[in-house]
């Protein structure tokens, strides 16, 4: 259990410090300062040292052992760059909600910085939107303009690289916010 504690404490603060070095360089401060505290609570800090594993998330673990996560419940309730907490019920329907820029952009570094702790040396920049692509029809319930804009920056990041997608969310997505 102490080996669970470890790494899934050194696995959370790696992704942290990581997310908010990357929301830095979009400009993104106060986000990349507030990344994924919640992480550190005992509702979802036990259950990911409980269910870690150490090559994906132990959410995914939990949700295989009990049917459900609870540390996955808690998180998506208060970290808005998560697609999930802008679902809504609207007219009896589950819908998504159009996401506030910003919180999509936090949702890109944290999926790029996700991608990069979990696959470690096989990461390349297309692995990002391979994994959206393979979770697309099935799993995300995004509101349109949001799955657009995840997208396309998935696609910009595998065929321009990091360094200009950064560029291009600093001069073109968050320039007037």
């Amino acid at each position: 259990m102490l080996n669970n504690f470890l790494g899934h404490f050194k696995t959370i603060t790696i992704h942290k410090f990581k997310v908010m070095a990357l929301c830095f360089r979009c400009g993104l401060y106060k986000q990349g300062l507030l990344h994924d505290l919640s992480k550190y609570s005992l509702t979802e800090f036990i259950p990911g040292v409980r269910f870690y594993q150490g090559y994906r998330s132990p959410i995914s673990r939990e949700k295989e052992v009990i049917g459900y996560s609870r540390g996955w419940l808690h998180h998506k309730g208060r970290n808005k760059h998560h697609f999930e907490y802008w679902i809504d019920s609207i007219q009896g329907e589950f819908q998504g909600v159009e996401m506030e820029i910003p919180y999509v952009i936090e949702m890109f570094c944290d999926r790029v910085v996700a991608s990069q702790v979990y696959a470690k040396e096989n990461y390349h920049d297309g692995y990002p939107l391979e994994y959206f692509l393979n979770n697309k029809a099935g799993y995300y319930l995004m509101h349109p303009n949001t799955m657009q804009l995840i997208e396309s920056l998935f696609v910009r990041l595998k065929e321009k690289g990091l360094d200009q997608t950064i560029d291009y969310i600093r001069k073109e997505i968050l320039r007037n916010k």
